[in-house]
């Protein structure tokens, strides 16, 4: 007799879910997922989604909502267009947003991906209040995506996760900065594993990371290539807290993966993608917001302390 296998359940999805779609949208969209993800000073929840019009362009839109389920508050019009003339990097759309708050400058960091002829590359803006923009354009040149500020300076500087393509992986690195402006010090930290791993050759920081008692807590997609196409599903790793440049643990196996339907079937099927999250007032609820195979946006919810657990059974250095 084979022995029932279990497996730590870390994510519960949402009853609700998914809790938007293109069919809320109070201007044609025909899809709307990725969001990050902010909870703003009066309490509620800011989602900064991606849509995406016929034409394959994507902009960015806010949806508010007071519990951060329901009850959504959409912009009427997009929140951040494209601006190809002023940034032509934005020539084909922006995408995959990621939002930090940045105690330092009290204004809010998004991160997104500008997408033109050069390829996709990363670009950041600062806001107080997701009405007024100050873009600072392209911090990351092509190929280049799936990026985060840190929320505040270690070793006196500025911190960015991002994701380089370099052929023939896409692994995650780290970058520094004095000003937001010029970055270097550019350092791979964690590579994309290789052979049959559910991580193998592709990897990308999922939500921004999230600063606990133990190190900096890292949840990235990896990427599998099948012959039915490739699986994006969650790992988590945690780093050190100084310099968040080392990997102390790292879990070998994918903790949340494409399950429903509305998981499996859409645009890009097969597809769980997180780009942000909120915590509860306990500091150890976490709302994680994701896209649904490219199609809507989704919520699953997790703990941070059953996470770290996890890590600290399953995760190797």
């Amino acid at each position: 007799m084979i022995p029932s296998v279990h497996y730590d359940v870390l994510f519960e999805r949402h009853p609700n879910n998914p809790i938007l779609t293109a069919a809320d949208w109070p201007y044609p969209a025909h899809s709307v997922f990725n969001p990050g993800a902010t909870r703003l000073a009066d309490g509620s929840t800011l989602l900064l989604c991606r849509v995406e019009d016929r034409r394959g362009h994507s902009h960015l839109c806010a949806a508010r909502s007071d519990n951060g389920v329901d009850g959504w508050r959409i912009d009427p019009e997009p929140t951040l267009w494209p601006d190809p003339e002023g940034h032509p990097e934005e020539l084909w759309g922006i995408e995959d947003p990621r939002i930090t708050f940045i105690d330092e400058l009290g204004k809010y960091a998004v991160t997104y991906t500008a997408f033109s002829r050069g390829g996709p590359g990363v670009a950041l803006a600062l806001t107080t209040d997701f009405r007024r923009f100050e873009r600072y354009g392209m911090v990351m040149q092509p190929d280049d995506k799936d990026a985060a500020l840190l929320p505040r300076r270690v070793n006196g500087r500025f911190a960015l996760l991002h994701r380089p393509w370099t052929d023939p992986s896409a692994d995650i690195w780290i970058s520094f900065s004095p000003d937001l402006r010029n970055w270097g010090g550019h350092r791979l930290v964690m590579p994309a594993r290789r052979g049959s791993w559910w991580d193998a050759n592709r990897v990308g920081l999922g939500p921004p990371l999230i600063e606990t008692s133990r190190g900096w807590l890292l949840l990235y997609h990896g990427v599998r290539r099948t012959a039915a196409g490739c699986l994006y599903r969650l790992g988590a790793a945690l780093f050190d807290l100084e310099t968040a440049q080392e990997c102390v643990l790292r879990g070998d196996s994918w903790i949340f993966g494409p399950e429903t339907s509305y998981e499996r079937e859409g645009d890009v099927g097969y597809v769980t993608f997180p780009c942000g999250y909120t915590l509860d007032a306990d500091g150890d609820g976490l709302n994680l917001y994701y896209g649904a195979a490219d199609t809507s946006v989704a919520l699953a919810r997790g703990s941070i302390a059953a996470i770290l657990g996890w890590l600290g059974r399953h995760g190797g250095a």
